[in-house]
Order: C-alpha cells, then structure tokens, then sequence
C-alpha cells in the first residue's frame, strides 16, 4: 500500500505546526509550507529525519508559486490524500481606519491563499481517488465582529466558498469530502503578527486575545483531523466556536448585540 500524502499551508507555526506533527504521528508522509522559512525550519526540525518531508518557502497569495508546490508534490510523491489549505493572518482595525492596502493583504492570504490551494489541490485528490479538503475559516466566518470586517469578509468569503464546493463535489458524485473549519480562540502567535489600526494598540489586542484564547494548537489539531476522520463538514474548535456557532443561530441576528457587548468588555483596559 502507498503512504498516504497530506500537505498544509501555514505550517510554519502554531495549528499548522501541530497538524504537521500529528498527521506525522498518524503515518502521513508531508507537504509542508510556509511564507515563513524560520517558522518553517523549525517544524521540520520538530517533526524530525523519520518523516517522509517536503518542505517548501510558498507564498499562497502567489497562484504561481502554489502551482509549482503542487508539481513537486506531484513529483516527490505520486499522489495527495489530505490537503489542509490553513495559512492565515489576522488584522484588528476599525473599518473606517484600516489601510486599504492591510485590506488588500489579508484577502489575499486568507481568501484567495484558500482559492488557490483549492484549486491546485482538489483535482490531485480526485485523480487519487478520494480523500479530504479541509478549508480553515474561522469562528468570525460565522459572526461579525467588531474591528475585523476585512477579516470577517476573508473568513465569510471561505466559509461561502467551501460550502459552495461542497455541494458541487455532491452533485458530481466525488469521493472528495469537503470540510469547512471554524477554529475560536487559539492560542497561537497570529495575534501578536496582526497588523492594527492607527488607533489600536498592538500589545493590548495580543493581550486581549491571550485572555480570550481557550484551545492550545495541539488540541485545535486533535479537533480537526478527528472531524476529517468522521467526515463533518463544519468543524468547530473550541467551546467558545460551540457557543458562538450555537448562539448564531438560535438568535440570527440578534446574536451581533452579544458579541459587541462581550468584546467591549473584554478590551476594557484592566486595573
């Protein structure tokens, strides 16, 4: 039998990271990336010589470059089994105040970085045979929140996408499951890597999230390729992803009042 193949994005840190480790864990050979070749480096260095491994610097806002990524996949293995398009980044900003460029920038990794991975994938998993695409959005795919409308629209823009895809891969009768993942607070560094507003304090925001941030990327992971395994299409991480999820919808749009309130709160300087 062959090994089964996995590739990730974004696996230079935090749920990257720990999906690389666990997918090892779990037998998979790996294709890994990351736009940073530090971070990168040293999930390669954590996963160890044992690992059947391509590592690769990949850019996901770059179409090119994530088209050259799934040629030397195609070339190092033969075949793809699990491709988690996960790389992300975060912007905390009013609507009003956000640089059109930091706008520009998270759409491009956090939506069309989803796109492209899709679409340089999923025709490798269906030429396999099957097998899962798993799509990171997030809890703010599934409510508006304040101070993240361009990550809010990237997140809802994945979530919209991934369900769409779904449906088509019914409707063609594909042996591709297709998932949607909707992680909460995780408790990783892409808070502390946010670009903020000029009236946002950036060590604040990272302490804010700290506070918030329930689920550690090792367990986020557990979560996810556990949902994979029984074939969910939404696959919410973390208590808090439960409640929102749950509070959404029961209460439509009645649920953005909470939301506004909790966060108002919670950002409440301390002392």
């Amino acid at each position: 039998m062959q090994q089964r193949v996995a590739v990730v994005t974004g696996a230079g840190s935090g749920i990257g990271r720990a999906l690389a480790q666990r997918l090892a864990g779990h037998g998979f050979a790996l294709a890994i990336s990351d736009v940073d070749e530090v971070g990168l480096k040293e999930t390669v260095d954590r996963l160890g010589p044992h690992v059947d491994l391509l590592a690769e610097r990949v850019d996901v806002t770059d179409r090119d470059a994530v088209v050259a990524h799934g040629e030397a996949i195609d070339a190092r293995f033969g075949r793809l089994d699990l491709a988690i398009n996960n790389a992300g980044v975060a912007l905390h900003a009013n609507a009003l105040e956000q640089r059109h460029e930091d706008v520009r920038w998270i759409l491009d990794v956090d939506f069309w970085g989803v796109v492209h991975g899709t679409e340089v994938f999923l025709p490798r998993l269906i030429a396999t045979g099957g097998g899962h695409l798993a799509n990171v959005s997030s809890v703010f795919g599934l409510v508006g929140v304040p101070k993240q409308s361009a990550y809010n629209a990237a997140k809802f823009g994945v979530r919209g996408y991934t369900e769409a895809l779904w449906g088509e891969m019914r409707l063609a009768g594909s042996p591709v499951s297709i998932h949607c993942v909707h992680p909460g607070g995780v408790r990783t560094d892409i808070a502390r890597r946010a670009r903020v507003g000029a009236s946002e304090d950036a060590d604040h925001t990272a302490a804010v999230f700290d506070r918030i941030a329930m689920t550690s990327p090792d367990e986020a992971a557990r979560i996810i390729i556990r949902g994979i395994r029984r074939r969910r299409f939404r696959i919410l991480v973390g208590a808090d992803a439960v409640a929102i999820e749950g509070v959404q919808r029961i209460l439509g749009p009645r649920a953005l009042g909470l939301v506004a309130s909790y966060l108002e709160r919670v950002e409440r300087p301390r002392g």
